[in-house]
């Protein structure tokens, strides 16, 4: 079972201590998606690496440069391209000239966690009257001025990352382990208030897993997500999304064993005790689900119609 950890503030506009060697400065862009916001990590002090800077938010960005005021940022580490976490790198690049790195651009296809319309601002934020949705779309105009691979180090005085490639919520993640700490920033790929999203087409539940095994293989001993706090049983927390996942999965033929069913009305069943408001995003990770069961050659479309979206098509056992 998932015990998820929701106590947490998120000291908008405080650079916070979370370690000797990382701050933490959180985006007031709270959601049912991004919990209380985006959390930018700072590595390091004088010269210093950070760490997803955030959605197209004016003011998030004036207050990283005000805390980080007579430092040096060298790199900014983008864990992936979806709106809240690297559409500022570009801003802050530009203003303190430093490199950006990431596995790659958007990927072909990958939508964002919400493709749906939000809710408009009014603030003195330059960017009011974006409504959520287009603050939060896909960063599609990202490139890396270098691009990270699995295995990639990036360092600078008194630390050292490794870049580690975790797809699964989306295929171009990466968490970052810092070995000084042990520690390793986790992105969205675990999180300790919530479930990860898996957003199909780009998002892949068999990817996912390989990339839970792969923090399961490691001996880290604390995560920092980017939304919500600390991690400190890696492996305890880590195992327990993993036979999520899979208890999840055996729940779905067992809803396709009672006959056909689409995503939506599979949402219905498992999803009884979840607030409405998320049943959408839960039925795309369904669809996720159901997609890895195809390849493994355990369930396919049962009706073939080219009107029906993802969520509506119907599935049964193969």
């Amino acid at each position: 079972m998932v015990v998820f950890d929701t106590d947490f503030s998120p000291d908008y506009g405080r650079m916070v201590d979370v370690s000797p060697l990382l701050r933490r400065l959180v985006c007031e862009n709270p959601s049912k998606y991004t919990f209380h916001g985006t959390g930018t990590y700072v590595i390091g002090h004088g010269d210093v690496a950070v760490v997803d800077p955030g959605p197209r938010d004016r003011s998030h960005v004036d207050n990283l440069l005000r805390a980080l005021d007579g430092e040096q940022v060298r790199h900014i580490l983008i864990t992936h391209t979806h709106g809240d976490h690297s559409p500022a790198a570009a801003e802050l690049a530009d203003a303190t000239g430093a490199t950006v790195l990431g596995f790659g651009p958007h990927p072909p296809g990958a939508t964002g966690e919400d493709d749906d319309s939000g809710d408009s601002e009014t603030s003195d934020d330059p960017t009011a009257g974006i409504d959520e949705a287009e603050r939060h779309r896909p960063d599609v105009d990202f490139a890396p001025d270098h691009r990270l691979g699995h295995g990639d180090t990036v360092d600078g005085p008194g630390w050292s990352v490794d870049a580690l490639h975790t797809p699964g919520h989306i295929s171009n993640h990466l968490c970052f382990a810092l070995r000084e700490e042990r520690a390793v920033l986790s992105g969205d790929h675990v999180m300790g208030w919530s479930t990860t999203i898996i957003p199909p087409p780009d998002g892949d539940v068999a990817a996912y897993l390989g990339s839970l095994r792969l923090l399961l293989d490691r001996e880290d001993e604390v995560l920092y997500p980017t939304h919500g706090g600390p991690i400190h049983d890696p492996t305890t927390y880590v195992q327990a999304l993993f036979d999520h996942r899979l208890a999840r999965e055996a729940q779905i033929l067992t809803q396709l064993r009672e006959g056909p069913c689409s995503a939506t009305e599979i949402v219905a069943v498992l999803y009884a005790d979840v607030r409405e408001e998320l049943h959408k995003p839960a039925a795309r990770s369904v669809v996720a689900h159901l997609l890895k069961l195809r390849a493994d050659g355990r369930a396919a479309p049962a009706i073939t119609d080219a009107r029906a979206t993802a969520a509506a098509t119907v599935w049964t056992l193969t």
